[in-house]
């Protein structure tokens, strides 16, 4: 029996697809600049976006979409503004964010709190057609700010004091990223989950960081992996029953493990892709 036969799993892969391209893209910069856990502080902070549609009874996706994008302003004038160091900084926005998804899922009662597994986790029988519109959308948005702005992203992920020299704005750049990886995080929620989806945005990245020393090499690969990964995973839980993101998640650490293994022998041999 095919899983495509079913209208969700088709809404599901279509979503996986989204997450897989779009998730590695903006994870690269993250990893450039070892803001590995950003997306994890996104996460928190769209947690508490979904925490509040619930006791309003707004839509989750557009309402934790203007949170995260609002949270991640607030995180980057932290930075820039006051003495409070970049980790500190990230470090507020992580437990104010679950707190306050908590807290507004709580006060909002009745089938809330086992709703918000299903974000926290991901679910193959969440994601509605209004949802891919959504999505779609968002991710639109992130590919053409990247292709407008991928070269100053490029340059102040690589040396942020040389690119402010250069004439680039980095403190909005910085900003731009910070919004984009909140955008990546919503994108993501529905298929695996917001405490796992900032994983697909640094793990395929990392992997691919193990064949290859190029910056658009390594995000090429990475966006293949990442699709590997998305898809491979949505089916395994599908017959296996169980939520999609831990399984995307471990799919994609052991493609790590592969690619470690893969690239100690190229590495040997001095053969490193795009080097």
């Amino acid at each position: 029996m095919s899983l495509f036969q079913y209208d969700f799993m088709q809404r599901a892969f279509v979503a996986a697809l989204i997450v897989g391209i779009i998730s590695p893209l903006i994870g690269v910069f993250l990893v450039q600049r070892r803001l590995a856990l950003l997306g994890d502080g996104m996460g928190h902070v769209a947690l508490t976006g979904v925490g509040l549609a619930f006791l309003v009874g707004s839509a989750p996706i557009p309402t934790a979409l203007v949170v995260a994008a609002l949270g991640a302003v607030i995180l980057e004038v932290i930075r820039a503004r006051s003495r409070t160091a970049g980790d500190l900084a990230l470090a507020l926005v992580f437990y104010g964010g679950i707190a306050g998804g908590v807290f507004l899922t709580t006060l909002a009662g009745g089938k809330a709190t086992t709703s918000l597994n299903q974000y926290l986790f991901g679910s193959l029988s969440t994601v509605s057609a209004s949802d891919l519109i959504g999505l779609g959308v968002a991710a639109a948005v992130v590919i053409v700010v990247l292709a407008v702005f991928g070269r100053e992203l490029f340059a102040m992920s690589l040396d942020s004091e040389l690119a402010q020299v250069q004439g680039i704005r980095t403190t909005l750049m910085s900003t731009l990223l910070t919004v984009m990886a909140a955008i990546s995080v919503v994108v993501g929620m529905r298929t695996v989950g917001l405490l796992l989806v900032s994983a697909i945005m640094i793990v395929p990245i990392a992997a691919a960081q193990q064949l290859t020393r190029s910056f658009t090499v390594t995000a090429m690969i990475g966006v293949a992996l990442g699709l590997i990964s998305t898809v491979a995973g949505l089916t395994s839980s599908y017959y296996l029953d169980v939520p999609p993101g831990p399984t995307i998640v471990l799919i994609a650490l052991a493609i790590f493990v592969l690619a470690g293994l893969a690239g100690f022998g190229i590495r040997r041999r001095g053969r490193l892709i795009g080097r």
